[in-house]
């Protein structure tokens, strides 16, 4: 079997199992945040649940939205935290909070070889941490919470082999990316993305954090690494409970094997209106840009803020540009603080968010007006997405958003750097 499917027999009582089978599974979380977790708690109640299976196994986070912008948005997290505080369910508030993909691993909340669902897409990241991990639909959601199961049909594995060296400036942003311009939109739907190779190997856990966020903009399932020492280092200081990891079997059949050399692979950029419209830095051309946007549970890890600041210092964000930073947890601001990468960030010219989603789904702190265009670190950049449908935004890695403030148009950091 593959690894995932090794977890899901895990996780459903069977010795194995195979892709295109419907299982019930036991889950080890369930996730809700400010925008989902109100629509999962209507359907709670509908369904007639008092209490859900295990307090300690329901996690809920305002991330989107907070601090609360509007009264519907106050309205929204009032609801989730008196039903969290009712419920005595891990709840986080703003202040002790961030980005909730960024919050949990490093909470030791989610784990390897685990089953994480949440009300939230980008619940795939977990799979940085070998966790079958996959966003559902907050109905779904208000059942897991009211019983600890979901039925799902088991996904088959697509391997992605990554051959190399990687260059300067270039990292699971930019893999990622390069990768959904290569298979689309659709090219992993339904499927297990699993990513392995020698890249992947010396890859930091926030790389593959990146990595395993953006799965879902292939149309993947989940996205999962194998569990490695930099996991187990990463996870052990951490992990709230105990844990067992899994391994795929030699002989585990796969949908389709990629592999890829990356030895010479530029930074990449996704242009408007989808994450596959790749183009590498040196087909960039001239686009002269009115906002920059670092962070978000794609690039908002400490790692991205090192990245940024080592191309903001002693530069200044140029004088048409709005250059936003927004750490994904508060131990992420407080050790950028430590580092002094927030002075860094400040006598650059760019301004210091606390944590949230914010722009990134056009919710607040850098909506973009009619015509103007944003490089960003997030994951999307559908029409209208971080504000007006008729603004623009371009995906790229936090080293090319930083050199793209500086520039004021999308720039290749070694440029900047030379």
């Amino acid at each position: 079997m593959t690894l995932a499917e090794k977890i899901l027999a895990a996780h459903s009582g069977r010795r194995e199992l195979r892709p295109g089978e419907i299982i019930n599974v036991k889950v080890d979380l369930v996730l809700a945040n400010d925008i989902t977790a109100p629509i999962a708690i209507r359907e709670f109640e509908q369904i007639g649940a008092r209490r859900v299976f295990d307090p300690q196994r329901v996690v809920m986070v305002p991330d989107h939205f907070v601090p609360n912008k509007d009264i519907q948005s106050a309205e929204q997290a009032k609801l989730m935290r008196e039903f969290a505080l009712q419920q005595g369910l891990v709840y986080f508030e703003v202040g002790s909070s961030g980005i909730e993909h960024v919050l949990l691993p490093e909470k030791g909340l989610v784990l390897p070889g685990e089953v994480i669902v949440g009300a939230d897409s980008h619940t795939c990241t977990y799979g940085a941490l070998g966790a079958f991990a996959t966003g559902m639909g907050s109905t779904d959601i208000a059942v897991a919470m009211a019983t600890g199961e979901i039925w799902m049909k088991v996904p088959p594995t697509l391997k992605f082999v990554y051959r190399g060296e990687l260059p300067r400036w270039v990292g699971g942003k930019d893999l990622i990316l390069y990768t959904i311009g290569d298979i689309g939109v659709d090219g992993a739907l339904y499927s297990v993305m699993q990513f392995e190779g020698e890249v992947i190997d010396s890859l930091s856990m926030d790389g593959r954090f990146t990595m395993a966020n953006m799965a879902i903009e292939a149309g993947a399932k989940a996205g999962l690494f194998r569990v490695d020492e930099k996991t187990l280092s990463y996870v052990k200081s951490r992990a709230k409970r105990p844990y067992q990891f899994y391994e795929a079997d030699v002989e585990a059949e796969y949908e389709r094997i990629v592999e890829y050399d990356v030895s010479k692979l530029e930074p990449q950029v996704a242009f408007p209106h989808l994450p596959s419209n790749t183009r590498p830095i040196s087909e960039v051309g001239e686009i002269e840009i009115d906002q920059v946007v670092i962070g978000s549970c794609t690039n908002g890890r400490l790692e991205d803020l090192k990245v940024a600041a080592e191309i903001l210092s002693g530069r200044k964000v140029s004088h048409r540009v709005r250059c936003i930073i927004i750490p994904g947890s508060q131990e992420v601001y407080l050790e950028a603080l430590r580092l002094g990468l927030i002075k860094i960030f400040v006598m650059a010219g760019a301004v210091v968010s606390p944590p949230t989603c914010g722009p990134c789904l056009g919710g607040h702190m850098g909506v973009l007006a009619s015509g103007e265009r944003c490089v960003s670190t997030t994951n999307r950049n559908f029409v209208g997405r971080m504000g007006s449908p008729k603004s623009e935004v371009y995906l790229a890695s936090p080293a090319v958003a930083a050199a793209s403030a500086v520039r004021g148009k999308i720039a290749d950091p070694r440029e900047v750097m030379a």
